[in-house]
């Protein structure tokens, strides 16, 4: 172990003591589950399964939903190996965990110090050690078994800006892994320009994530009750682009006075502060359970786990994050759902996501003084719009095929060297 990662260590030890109350006073919030806390610190009273284990972390929501397909395909494999599959965020567990499949365990991960790293390790003995995105945790990466491999991984420029302010640290994390793939040649790109060696490109696992689940009973309710009416979804935005929807919304209404728009905040616990910015009497709160008849003119989604049911509600989909300098969200849930997508032009955690789309014609980049001649643009054209939304999933379909078979591949020569 360098000094430096010595150092690193010793400091893990002396917050621990600081890591439990932070995380206990999270739980309070409901940003953890109380139940299962003791698993961030390694504690775990279940069984190892026998044979072969492949220990994959995804940290958040998009990192867990991009690695379901390959978790599917690795368990479909001859001499499949079990998969302990560990996430940071209680809404990434609570989305995941009903969709794995036999064989498949969750666990929320443990954070990077030394003691709660020795128990999750020593409990689970994984055989393999596999990384979604950018997730380079200094001991997990020095201490978490060979073969290592940093699947799906994505570097944006203001990323690798920051890295190489320590450049050499990033060389000795890039230099543990075994195998590293990347989303596109520019993210490989710039982890070679920081050290990284046997990088590939098989391409995006998120082109091969399964569309997002809705409870089909809801899914008829809503959509018998909004029959008729134009429907569209501003989806994972930020503040202040919610108040530009209901800027946009109001024009729109001018036109077709029983629109439904429906806001789905990247942070629901903002939801009701959104309410109260727009001031309106026809902004209702999905938890409210109000059936958003025509006296609904805006719903807010104050919950995770909606997007699936509301973008097949709707007939167009715009991708928040994007009128800001946030970097932009996932255009490709919702075109995978046949949805043809509006993004802003700060779309740069999604470039060739949204690139891809905008070549099939089913996607188009918007500003706050255009957003609403575009939405209408698709109301006015239902032929178009659902033609836009037939080639993003074809175009989706085989790009996610290829990084997924890619991928799986990867990690089964990995774990069964020749």
């Amino acid at each position: 172990m360098t000094p430096l990662l010595a150092a690193y260590a010793g400091l893990g030890r002396a917050l621990t003591p600081a890591l439990r109350l932070h995380l206990r006073r999270r739980a309070e919030r409901g940003r953890e589950d109380p139940a299962r806390l003791e698993e961030r610190f390694g504690f775990d009273a279940r069984t190892r399964p026998p044979g072969p284990l492949v220990w994959i972390h995804a940290a958040s929501i998009g990192e867990s939903v991009s690695i379901l397909p390959v978790i599917d395909r690795l368990r479909q494999a001859p001499a499949s190996p079990s998969v302990l599959l560990t996430t940071v965020t209680r809404s990434s567990a609570e989305l995941v965990t009903p969709r794995l499949p036999e064989g498949t365990l969750h666990a929320y991960a443990p954070v990077d110090t030394a003691p709660a790293l020795g128990r999750f390790l020593a409990r689970w003995r994984p055989d393999a050690t596999v990384l979604v995105e950018q997730e380079l945790w200094p001991l997990m990466l020095e201490r978490s078994p060979a073969p290592r491999l940093l699947v799906n991984a994505r570097l944006s420029a203001r990323s690798a800006n920051r890295w190489r302010t320590v450049r050499p640290l990033m060389r000795q994390l890039l230099a543990r892994f075994t195998t590293i793939l990347a989303q596109s040649e520019g993210d490989a790109a710039r982890l070679r320009a920081l050290g990284a060696e046997r990088v590939e490109t098989p391409g995006n696992l998120k082109l091969a994530a399964p569309p997002l689940a809705a409870d089909a009973a809801e899914f008829e309710a809503l959509q018998a009750a909004t029959h008729g009416r134009p429907i569209w979804v501003a989806a994972s935005t930020h503040a202040p682009e919610e108040m530009w929807i209901a800027e946009a919304d109001a024009r729109l209404r001018q036109r077709w006075p029983d629109l439904l728009t429906i806001i789905v905040p990247r942070h629901p616990r903002r939801a009701a502060a959104i309410r109260a910015q727009l001031g309106r009497a026809d902004v209702v709160l999905r938890s409210a359970e109000r059936v958003p008849d025509g006296s609904v003119g805006v719903l807010i989604v104050d919950g995770f786990g909606a997007l699936g049911l509301f973008y097949r509600l709707a007939q167009m989909a715009f991708v928040g994050g994007s009128l800001v300098p946030h970097g932009g969200q996932n255009p490709l849930e919702p075109a995978r759902l046949g949805r043809p997508v509006l993004f802003g032009p700060h779309m740069t955690n999604f470039t060739e996501q949204a690139g891809l789309l905008t070549a099939a014609g089913a996607a188009r980049e918007v500003d706050q003084a255009t957003l609403t001649d575009a939405v209408a643009a698709w109301f006015d054209d239902a032929v178009g719009r659902e033609a836009s939304g037939a080639a993003a999933q074809r175009a989706i379909e085989a790009a996610g095929d290829t990084a997924l078979r890619r991928t799986t591949e990867a990690i089964l020569a990995a774990l069964h060297p020749a």
